[in-house]
């Protein structure tokens, strides 16, 4: 785990600004009368049941998902704009944005009827695109420009020069940061009993800057740790080295948080105040994805679901019994398509799921034989084409527990004569290659090819494999655990032309419900010979 104490930092110069250091006391006065309330609400602090027992500690969620634009970025952008004077409103503004803070924005705009520019990057998932329009209406301008969130705010800081419009900035700004800290402020009046820390999602740093000084002026024993994407992780190094470092890329996974630099302002604050930072990766952020839902049927977007997987990851790595956790869960902005890449991944972050490549020979009976070897095991995937006359190359994937038994199912597929390859770090596999095996085969004659379906309950799979005839070969499989009741298997079995008619009596007999699919054109123009 890479966890660093942003107090052990080194204490060289950040980048100079123009404007006044923001000293903590202003920042708690700001925050006092911001005006954040005219738009957004005060937020549940909510118990999550099902983590909160299988974590051995109090887990609540602060459910800023839950605000009018289902972020809590309305409320920094908001008290920015709602301060503005005359002169700037009637210039207008200009703001950058991945999505989140653009809708702040937007609400902003239309409520205090300011004209805005917002510029997005291109990578911005297109529900925060259109809600952006939904929310500010005739009021706001969209310019799509750049992959990340540092690419858009050199174009708005071009156009803000052209217009003089009044920047918005997401997170550098007195206002901005006082207006997130509202979230300190609402979780420490929600909770007045003994809090051991709070887990804050960092991007640029202004909620994590607002809320660290917030609950750190009232109760400086309680620990305020940030969160970051281990391909997005600016404040990470930042306060590693003492100055601000700039990345050359960002991770768009967690699209909310991918901002190369961090503020001048949020650096000096996080410096002074935060506990320590996490990095978590795309797995891990999955995982916590799919544990809001379990507890509280709601699904955050990526960046709402960072402050979670950063406290699953602190709770395994030092072990606090009895202790009450708050994790931020900071927006619910996904894309609906993005959840077929969470989904495929929330087990692998669990450390629930082992993928191996293994090799077995390549002769009947050697996948009965292999499932057997793994028992009452649950099979989470299987991918096999047919390729090789003496050796079988499989992709499985394998329940566990915890990622300790991935050794011994190495050692146990050894003892059986099966060499094994541990996939479950690799990426390029995960990602790629498991919707790649296989392909045409010279050996796959007299193929056809059948769907069929069956209850899924462990055991099923090798019980499926137990009922198919052992005179006709299996020349390729595929099956993954979907969470649905029932399984669907793609499996092509050797039978000769002669055969067929016998073939079709014997699935008769299976009790399974299946589909002859060997006149399908994609199979046909993908996997036959």
């Amino acid at each position: 785990m890479n966890a660093q104490l942003a107090r052990q930092a080194a204490t060289s110069d950040a980048t100079p600004t123009a404007e006044p250091a923001l000293t903590d006391h202003e920042l708690l006065r700001r925050t006092l009368v911001s005006h954040v309330y005219d738009v957004a609400r005060e937020t549940e602090l909510e118990p999550a049941p099902l983590l909160t027992a299988r974590l051995g500690n109090q887990v609540l969620l602060k459910r800023e998902d839950q605000q009018p634009v289902f972020s809590f970025k309305l409320r920094g952008a908001y008290n920015k704009m709602a301060n503005l004077d005359a002169t700037q409103r009637a210039r207008g503004v200009i703001a950058a944005s991945a999505g989140n803070h653009a809708q702040g924005v937007a609400v902003a705009a239309a409520k205090l009827g300011i004209r805005a520019v917002i510029v997005m990057p291109v990578t911005a998932p297109q529900v925060k695109v259109d809600a952006v329009r939904r929310f500010g209406g005739d009021r706001v301008e969209i310019v799509l420009a750049g992959d990340s969130y540092s690419d858009a705010h050199a174009v708005a800081a071009k156009l803000q020069a052209d217009h003089g419009y009044a920047f918005v900035h997401p997170f550098d700004d007195p206002d901005v940061i006082a207006g997130q800290a509202t979230v300190g402020m609402e979780i420490l009046r929600q909770h007045s009993g003994p809090l051991h820390a709070i887990f804050v999602p960092v991007g640029g740093g202004g909620l994590l800057a607002g809320a660290a000084a917030y609950v750190k002026a009232l109760r400086p024993e309680v620990k305020v740790i940030g969160v970051q994407m281990v391909d997005s992780d600016a404040m990470a190094r930042s306060l590693e080295t003492g100055v601000r470092i700039a990345l050359d890329e960002v991770g768009l996974f967690a699209d909310g948080t991918a901002v190369k630099q961090v503020g001048v302002r949020t650096f000096e604050l996080c410096r002074r105040h935060v506990d320590a930072m996490l990095r978590v990766d795309s797995d891990a952020v999955s995982a916590a994805i799919r544990d809001v839902f379990q507890d509280t049927r709601s699904v955050p977007e990526p960046s709402g679901a960072l402050a979670l997987a950063g406290l699953k990851q602190y709770v395994a790595a030092y072990h606090p019994r009895g202790e009450t956790l708050v994790a931020i869960v900071s927006g619910a902005n996904v894309n609906f398509d993005r959840l077929r890449f969470v989904a495929e991944r929330a087990e692998l972050g669990e450390q629930r799921e082992a993928v191996f490549a293994v090799t077995i020979p390549e002769e009947r009976g050697s996948f009965r034989r292999f499932c057997a070897m793994l028992g009452q095991r649950g099979i989470t995937e299987f991918n096999y084409r047919i390729g090789n006359a003496t050796e079988a190359h499989i992709f499985v994937g394998i329940q566990i527990r915890d990622r300790s038994e991935n050794a011994v199912l190495a050692a146990a597929f050894r003892a059986h004569g099966f060499s094994a390859l541990d996939l479950t770090d690799d990426e390029l596999a995960k990602l790629h290659l498991r919707h790649m095996i296989g392909g045409r085969s010279p050996l796959a004659g007299d193929e056809c090819l059948y769907r069929f379906e069956f209850p899924e309950r462990p055991g099923a799979l090798p019980r499926f494999l137990g009922h198919l005839h052992p005179d006709w070969n299996i020349s390729l499989f595929h099956y993954r655990n979907q969470g649905a009741d029932y399984g669907r298997i793609l499996v092509g079995i050797q039978v000769p032309p002669e055969e067929r008619p016998m073939f079709r009596r014997f699935l008769g007999t299976l009790g399974y419900p299946h589909r002859d699919e060997s006149d399908n054109p994609a199979y046909r123009l993908l996997l036959r010979e």
